[in-house]
């Protein structure tokens, strides 16, 4: 497709002033005699002897100093300052104080919110945008711009709860899905190749999966996360909560985790030896850095009352394997920890190997880092035409169509030329609220008035809301009269940061205050029906305008980045079809009946709790966890599946009661071996046609689910997703590896994994093929 002339300018300009930038802070600078002798500086040693000879090296203090997120520089040992904190969740941001948008760069390429990158439900999609934000982080840091390479992304929790503020920076609701974004996002920005195993050398950048774990209630109706106590089944954890975790470490190979503020059934996160230690580094074999969410080792003791002093908490806290703090109570407190011996060395210097490791794989102790790999990244490589067309296609193939009656959409451009009408709260707002949270200072900004400017000359705007998406007054008269001049009319509604973000969730779902009024009068008055576009992160309870015929199109265009403008008007235009599918379950606004504080995700007839996500709710739904429509048609089939039956001889057989009459077989997958694992795995191809007019980019998305409900089992899980581009009346093949360890087991009550004998179907749209277990 030609880009427009609008677009193609907006593309191409850089937000970048030439000038002299600044030399990038390193340690072991060659020209100087006094430190290049030293074995930590020398890069043929291993890591582990130069880190040995480093921390051999620091008086008690020097070490205590450099235990907490603003790490001090070492002077006598020609070592920089060093700012653990820095943020990237779509984009280089200049939150935390390792990155400074002060000199040559003075902004960074915006991406989508990540909940609407996930709706693209496309892996490689993910690993670019990762591997762009790495490459402009550090022509940051090259640009002198920069103390710190540890980036403290991606958000990998569950979107648990519909109203939980920071749902918006997680890839929604599905394990399997977040496991796949979290294993792309984390091997692009550290420069590893998409399939993984290539990084041997340097990293580009440093990756921190965040927050571990169960974290997804911030503060709602008094509860808080600094004090909130997670109360979480062993299989919840086992089959949800942890599943990203494990394949961030396992498979993208993470140098970093954050611990969570939150405690888990009693236990504070960050002084959970058997979460840090046992699990992340024992059992997933973790080999980076943890740090603390900011602030969270006081709350052990000021807050939680977990530990009896403020040097118990600092002493738990290393014990546990947390290696540096973000924030200044280990400053205040761990040197009086040692003196009062609650805190051996032993523990410090662990920390200590951990950290200036990550240094040292970063390149900040070889040497001016110019000179070395990834030195060759520049202020050219930032706000790049490639980096922001990254943007422009992911905020496209993200928007979801949740509704076209009648084929209303794509508007026509004819000539003579529409009338177009843009009304609503969000239709004008700062290009800002189109970021998200955690945005960094975009290249160009542009609102979603402007776009649609780019195509109908004669648009009139009016806000319908005074203050913003609160919407809590409106003129619904004025804006009335504006929609009755014209020949289409496009409402943008939906949420800002002001109703959900970090430190806000929210008490209902409805649309904010005089949105659905608004929405209502100003449909009843339109010539035709009216197209209604929300911004939100989480989901809102859009029953009225989904059943109302005078809402003719509905699009959730989450938070669309910098570029957001341009691909929501490509869309309503007929010049992008689009394909995006919801990573998240939208509930009815009765939905807020459940407790947000009750983190079960197995529904329980008997309390009538109706459960989570779609894997395990049970309760009506306004919009289901994939739902998406396109400008076109898409059939599937079953092409090839390489087995339909799978006989499990290679251990013993368990027997559970599943009620007095049944008694199920099923294996353990601890008492499987890898290689029976593999030898197991269906091969499965679906084909896939499009029977429409347009060029379509189509998420193909493959279930698995029992022939049989049995209690505790979810009533559908997600094994493997693709998305393919497919023109006009084109068929294509998708393949998949289904893993019966993997994807056909799941958590007993235990957390223990089993594979359960029984049939099982093979589910893509309403296309079903059977799978037998025998045990």
């Amino acid at each position: 497709m030609a880009l427009s002339p609008l677009l193609f300018t907006i593309i191409s300009f850089l937000v970048l002033v030439q000038g002299q930038a600044t030399a990038p802070p390193f340690a072991c600078d060659w020209s100087n005699p006094s430190t290049r002798s030293y074995p930590f500086c020398n890069p043929k040693l291993p890591i582990s002897q130069r880190v040995r000879d480093l921390v051999s090296r620091l008086t008690l203090d020097e070490k205590l100093s450099q235990l907490v997120n603003k790490a001090p520089p070492i002077p006598r040992l020609g070592i920089p300052r060093y700012q653990w904190w820095s943020e990237a969740l779509h984009g280089v941001a200049g939150i935390g104080g390792g990155i400074f948008f002060n000199g040559t760069i003075a902004s960074a390429t915006s991406f989508p919110q990540v909940i609407l990158t996930a709706a693209t439900f496309d892996s490689h999609l993910w690993y670019r945008i990762g591997h762009a934000i790495g490459i402009e982080a550090r022509a940051i840091y090259n640009a002198g711009q920069s103390i710190g390479m540890t980036f403290w992304a991606p958000n990998i929790n569950i979107f648990r709860d519909p109203r939980w503020g920071r749902g918006q920076e997680t890839a929604g609701e599905d394990p399997l899905m977040t496991s796949r974004y979290a294993v792309s996002y984390v091997r692009g920005l550290q420069g590893d190749s998409f399939q993984g195993g290539t990084l041997k050398g340097h990293l580009q950048a440093s990756a921190c999966c965040k927050h571990f774990t169960a974290y997804d209630l911030d503060n709602w109706k008094g509860v808080n996360r600094f004090v909130f106590d997670a109360r979480v089944s062993m299989q919840d954890l086992a089959d949800t909560y942890q599943p990203p975790f494990k394949s961030c470490i396992e498979e993208g190979h993470a140098s970093g985790i954050m611990c969570a503020y939150n405690r888990v059934n009693g236990v504070p996160n960050c002084a959970d030896y058997n979460l840090l230690t046992n699990v992340a580094r024992k059992q997933w074999d973790f080999d980076g850095y943890i740090t603390s969410d900011c602030g969270a080792v006081s709350l052990l003791h000021d807050e939680q009352g977990y530990a009896k002093s403020p040097e118990d908490a600092v002493s738990d806290v290393l014990r546990a394997g947390m290696d540096v703090e973000c924030g200044s109570y280990l400053t205040e407190h761990a040197k009086s920890a040692v003196l009062k011996k609650k805190l051996p060395t032993s523990q410090i210097d662990r920390a200590l190997h951990n950290l200036f490791s990550i240094r040292m794989r970063l390149g900040l102790f070889d040497g001016d880092p110019t000179k070395l790999p990834f030195g060759f990244i520049g202020p050219n490589n930032v706000c790049s035409k490639e980096h922001r067309y990254l943007a422009l296609e992911a905020a496209r193939n993200g928007i979801v169509l949740l509704k076209n009656q009648h084929s209303l959409l794509p508007l026509p451009k004819t000539n003579p030329p529409i009338s177009l009408a843009v009304i609503g709260p969000n239709a004008n707002a700062s290009p800002l609220t189109l970021l998200g949270n955690y945005a960094g200072p975009p290249c160009k900004q542009l609102t979603l008035l402007q776009g649609f400017q780019h195509y109908v000359k004669d648009t009139l705007y009016h806000p319908g809301c005074d203050g913003g998406a609160k919407c809590a007054t409106a003129n619904i008269d004025q804006a009335v009269e504006v929609a009755r001049k014209a020949d289409y009319v496009v409402m943008v509604m939906g949420l800002d940061q002001n109703q959900e973000r970090e430190e806000r969730d929210r008490v209902h779902l409805d649309l904010p205050g005089k949105q659905l009024e608004l929405i209502n009068a100003v449909a009843k008055a339109s010539k035709r029906p009216v197209i209604l576009v929300l911004l939100c992160g989480g989901p809102v309870d859009i029953s009225s305008p989904k059943y109302n015929d005078k809402v003719g199109g509905i699009l959730w265009a989450g938070y669309p980045g910098e570029l957001g403008a341009i691909a929501l008007a490509q869309i309503i235009f007929g010049d992008h079809n689009p394909g995006g599918r919801l990573p998240i379950t939208w509930y009815p606004k009765d939905y807020i009946k459940v407790p947000m504080t009750d983190m079960r995700m197995r529904a329980d007839p008997s309390s009538s709790y109706p459960g989570r996500t779609y894997r395990f709710y049970t309760g009506p739904k306004v919009y289901e966890f994939g739902y998406g429509l396109s400008y076109t048609k898409y059939s599937y089939e079953f092409v090839s599946v390489t087995r339909n039956k799978l006989h499990f001889n290679h251990s013993s057989t368990h027997f559970m009661a599943q009620n007095s009459s049944e008694t199920i077989r099923y294996k353990l997958v601890s008492e499987l071996s890898e290689e029976a694992c593999q030898s197991m795995a269906v091969s499965v191809t679906v084909g896939v046609q499009n029977h429409g007019s347009m060029v379509g980019k189509h998420p193909v998305l493959l279930f698995l689910k029992n022939g049989r409900q049995r209690n505790g089992n979810p009533m559908k899980q997600l094994v493997g997703f693709e998305s393919v581009l497919l023109d006009a009346g084109k068929k294509g093949d998708v393949g998949f590896e289904v893993s019966p360890c993997e994807h056909m087991s799941r958590a007993n009550e235990e957390g223990s994994l089993v594979i359960e004998e029984g049939s099982h179907l093979l589910l893509v749209g309403d296309v079903e093929y059977p799978i037998d277990v025998i045990v």
